[in-house]
């Protein structure tokens, strides 16, 4: 897992411009966004981590890596539906993770044409994929492409952690929200990744 090189910058202007943000920097040195897989598998593991905790999460994701030895697009490709909610994966996930093995296997998906692709085309592309809506494509933007300026207003946690650092954990209005985070331009993903570091000190990893 390698620290994407404009982090020491991006962590240096956000500090100097936001004293919520500079305090969370210096707590949390040391710790940097990373992925820990590949195309593929930063897609499924964000399809397997939709709407439930990052503990339940890996818990799935390990029962699923377990059955199946390597999670590829052949092994899920191969896998039946009932091995995969065996695995503690909802109906529709276990159809989400399929269709997504299938487009890699078919060649539908071309994930090395992605890195090329401006943020806003490739979500394009992405959300394009059943199973795959705006934040699952911000969370492969961010994890495995390390794009630096994404923000995930849609994110449960990123909310949570704008009213606790920014209204004293009262609700924010999305017009709010986006007024603080233009001001993280064009560093985004990394206050967002500060601010999940405010709720839970444990990085999380696609």
């Amino acid at each position: 897992m390698r620290t994407p090189d404009y982090w020491p910058q991006a962590t240096r202007e956000l500090g100097e411009r936001d004293k919520v943000l500079r305090g969370l920097i210096e707590r949390f040195q040391g710790l940097a966004l990373g992925s820990r897989g590949d195309a593929f598998s930063t897609l499924a593991r964000s399809i397997v981590g939709q709407q439930i905790s990052v503990k339940a999460a890996q818990s799935v994701w390990n029962r699923l890596s377990d059955r199946l030895e390597t999670v590829t697009p052949e092994s899920l490709s191969r896998c039946r539906i009932p091995t995969l909610r065996a695995c503690g994966l909802s109906g529709q996930k276990a159809g989400y993770l399929k269709d997504l093995a299938r487009k890699f296997v078919d060649g539908t998906l071309d994930a090395t044409r992605w890195p090329a692709l401006e943020d806003e085309v490739l979500i394009g592309e992405l959300t394009q994929v059943r199973g795959i809506g705006r934040w699952t494509a911000e969370m492969y933007l961010m994890f495995h492409l390390a794009r630096p300026d994404v923000l995930p207003f849609a994110d449960l946690g990123l909310q949570k952690a704008m009213r606790l650092n920014y209204n004293r954990g009262r609700p924010l209005t999305l017009p709010r929200m986006q007024k603080i985070g233009a001001a993280w331009a064009p560093w985004r993903s990394v206050a967002t990744w500060y601010m999940w570091r405010s709720l839970d000190p444990i990085p999380v990893e696609y």
